[in-house]
């Protein structure tokens, strides 16, 4: 009989302390993992509907540079004005194990400005060939046949490559740290 009442009594108290625990406060920060494709600006879009959140966040994580975030990276969503955020952030979620390949050594790291990280990387997709081909991918940039819609020429490579790479990284530089991490961008 006193192991039961010892049983029911661990098992009370460790229900509650679960549920003291598990309760959150209004004023918590929560925790947001970044998503393939996201930017500061859409999470703080998805978050309170505008850009106010963009300084708050890079505040809160201590970043050094807003362009520079990465898939499966955890980011500390301020409270805006003591309430919570308009639209449930994305759960924690524990990073898969990552199985590491050896790797040809990538040069020198990231440049100062966006020419030069936009030529970083098209001499690494086609040594800076306009006309080089791999499959479906075409030109300086090594960039989908779709998105060219035939017109190969230089200036639509590069309209093509700078509207591409501002609606998928925001910048030249976080698309080379992207091509430094993963070896493509």
């Amino acid at each position: 009989m006193k192991s039961i009442k010892t049983i029911l009594l661990g098992t009370t108290l460790a229900a509650g302390l679960a549920f003291f625990m598990g309760t959150t406060d209004a004023h918590a920060d929560s925790l947001y993992t970044i998503q393939k494709g996201d930017t500061l600006s859409g999470i703080s879009h998805k978050i309170k509907g505008d850009n106010s959140l963009i300084d708050q966040i890079v505040k809160a994580n201590s970043l050094s540079d807003a362009n520079m975030i990465f898939e499966g990276e955890k980011l500390t969503i301020p409270t805006v004005d003591g309430t919570a955020p308009v639209e449930p952030v994305a759960p924690v979620q524990e990073a898969a194990p990552v199985v590491e390949e050896a790797a040809a050594p990538v040069a020198a790291q990231a440049p100062a400005d966006s020419s030069s990280a936009k030529e970083w990387i098209a001499q690494r997709e086609s040594s800076g060939s306009y006309s080089a081909t791999n499959g479906r991918y075409i030109g300086r940039y090594q960039l989908d046949a779709s998105y060219l819609n035939g017109d190969y020429s230089p200036e639509n490579q590069e309209r093509v490559a700078d509207s591409y790479v501002a609606g998928r990284y925001g910048s030249w530089e976080a698309a080379q740290a992207f091509w430094i991490a993963n070896g493509w961008y």
